[in-house]
């Protein structure tokens, strides 16, 4: 039996809160702002996406000023989405508030219930246990967005299949399964079949992204930084060298590349 905790009225952060949901209510009213009255949930798809991204981004960074703005951004998609969906009947900000809390409350019977949990790993197996009661699935792969970036979504298969004991007990299955896949990839190269290098490269991909997974990291947060790591060295590149980087022999790149590697590590 879950025990809801206690309400206060008076929490200083339900302010900052109403006065967003009056500033949503005054701009989708009659004589509001033009373009917000005009959004539907299809045309705010491209602001969500857009908005998650650049919260990840200032979380790389650890700015915490720009992690607050980021997340009032993301906090302000969800407030347009619900209004959207209340000024034509369906449900409000406040519904998906309370169904957030319901659940909460239902997957953590550890802290709200008589449920024990030892540790973090105790507590995610109930909170997948608990999920998959509330939730009815043809597959055990049902649930995973197919718009997530092809790493992450990689990784989120892999766990569901770790579930039922479809995994390589350690990182040494998919290293020397990378080592297979890698000399696939030269045939397929070598054989001139652009179809089969693609379906190669992914299968090489897929491994890498399980290799990460095994090591206790994530192949989208590794290629992240990597491809940080290498706009910052290439920016240096760029700074460095008298005259645009195409006028610039291989040679000459190589130096400016080894340069900026040396004074960004």
């Amino acid at each position: 039996m879950t025990e809801s905790p206690e309400l206060a009225s008076d929490d200083p952060r339900l302010l900052g809160l109403r006065r967003l949901l009056a500033v949503m209510d005054r701009l989708r009213a009659p004589g509001g702002c033009p373009w917000d009255r005009e959004q539907t949930h299809a045309s705010l798809r491209r602001y969500l996406l857009e908005e998650c991204f650049e919260c990840l981004e200032a979380l790389d960074r650890e700015d915490d000023a720009e992690i607050q703005e980021e997340l009032g951004d993301v906090l302000l998609q969800v407030v347009f989405h619900a209004r959207i969906a209340e000024d034509r009947g369906a449900w409000d900000v406040g519904a998906v508030a309370q169904g957030i809390a319901d659940k909460l409350l239902h997957r953590h019977p550890h802290v709200f219930g008589d449920v024990e949990a030892e540790d973090a790993a105790a507590v995610e197996a109930n909170w997948e246990q608990l999920k998959q009661q509330t939730k009815q699935r043809e597959s055990l792969l049902d649930g995973i967005p197919g718009g997530l970036p092809a790493l992450l979504q990689a990784h989120k298969v892999q766990e569901r299949a770790k579930r039922v004991g479809f995994d390589w007990p350690d990182a040494n299955g998919p290293l020397a399964k990378l080592d297979e896949e890698l000399g696939e990839l030269r045939e397929a190269l070598a054989a001139d079949d652009p179809q089969q290098v693609a379906a190669e490269l992914g299968d090489a991909l897929f491994t890498l992204v399980n290799l990460a997974r095994h090591l206790g990291l994530s192949a989208e947060d590794c290629l992240r930084e990597t491809t940080a790591r290498f706009g910052g060295r290439f920016r240096r590149m760029e700074a460095a060298a008298e005259r645009p980087l195409d006028q610039h022999a291989p040679a000459e790149l190589e130096a400016l590349w080894e340069q900026a590697k040396r004074e960004a590590p």
